[in-house]
């Protein structure tokens, strides 16, 4: 196999900017070992003014909230995280993504560490670049647009009675993992779960919404879902459009009936649902909602908005 070039780029790890191949974590880590690693996923976009980061504010504060959810006493306030994530964006030109993630790098033996000092890294970079394209499999097949969706039914959504739904920690994704790959074997491109009352919930790493049958937006409320960031989004473009979104609980059986069928998330936007276990949602994909608030969004990302420019943090150097 020919040897590939190390990654050009650096990682802010612990208030350091260290090189790629060296922002390392011991095998026996807690976080690996017991699934204790917090993390977010940001998005850096192109825009006039330079790059910005979509909505910073917001997942900041979604991490610290993650990380006293599951007890990791993250040494750094709102302030000092924005701030590393913006050093961190700074000194990785071209990069489009942002991981932060907090975790126990000690080596334990049991589930609660002795020691509880809280890792932070911060790597920023481009997915297809640096990560799809050095993979031993090469790229992987082209997800479908609009997507062919199967509801699962054996593995359930987080349940706040175990890990909360808030809590954006590697252990969470799990059974949806396993899921999925189930689901991609018979074909279809993502899954839907559902909560532990059988509700709709989200996808592994989207939330959803429908166009039901009377052709009002709704979404599951949010004390069952990951308070997701482009979820939110969403929301505010539609009240800013005129509509009235309601966060309600959606039956399965209301899928199929509905107009429309999409799912929000950082790397998603707004991507529409062809079908659900094979049945075909709505007479057109994507629906006229969807494509309308898909580009509210781009929009809004990429600086072209001036009503929702307030939420983007430019990392240039005038800031």
């Amino acid at each position: 196999m020919q040897e590939r070039s190390p990654v050009d780029r650096v990682i802010w790890l612990n208030g350091d900017l260290v090189p790629w191949e060296q922002a390392t974590v011991h095998v026996l880590s807690h976080s690996l070992q017991r699934g204790s690693l917090v993390f977010d996923y940001m998005s850096l976009n192109a825009t006039p003014r330079g790059p910005a980061i979509f909505r910073l504010d917001l997942h900041v504060r979604r991490m610290l909230q993650s990380c006293e959810l599951m007890g990791l006493p993250i040494a750094l306030n709102e302030a000092e995280l924005t701030a590393a994530i913006i050093e961190a964006a700074r000194a990785n030109p071209d990069g489009h993504a942002i991981k932060a993630s907090a975790y126990f790098a000690s080596l334990e033996v049991d589930v609660v560490p002795a020691d509880p000092r809280v890792t932070v890294a911060i790597a920023v970079y481009d997915p297809q670049t640096d990560l799809v394209s050095r993979s031993p499999q090469g790229a992987p097949p082209k997800t479908r647009r609009p997507l062919r969706i199967w509801l699962e039914k054996q593995a359930h959504q987080r349940r706040d009675d175990i890990v909360s739904p808030q809590a954006k920690v590697s252990a969470n994704y799990a059974s949806s993992m396993t899921a999925k790959a189930r689901a991609q074997q018979l074909g279809f491109d993502e899954i839907l779960l559902v909560d532990e009352d059988d509700h709709i919930a989200e996808g592994p790493t989207t939330n959803v919404f429908i166009v039901d049958a009377d052709g009002i937006l709704r979404t599951p409320p949010e004390k069952r879902v990951l308070q997701g960031v482009t979820r939110q989004s969403v929301l505010e473009l539609a009240r800013a459009s005129g509509l009235e979104p309601t966060e309600t609980p959606v039956e399965p059986s209301e899928l199929m009936g509905a107009k429309e069928v999409f799912l929000t998330g950082t790397t998603a936007g707004v991507l529409a649902i062809e079908s659900v276990d094979g049945e075909k949602i709505g007479d057109v994909c994507p629906g006229p909602l969807s494509v309308q608030l898909g580009e509210l969004l781009r929009r809004a990302e990429s600086g072209n908005d001036p009503a929702f420019d307030h939420w983007l943090t430019y990392i240039g150097a005038e800031g």
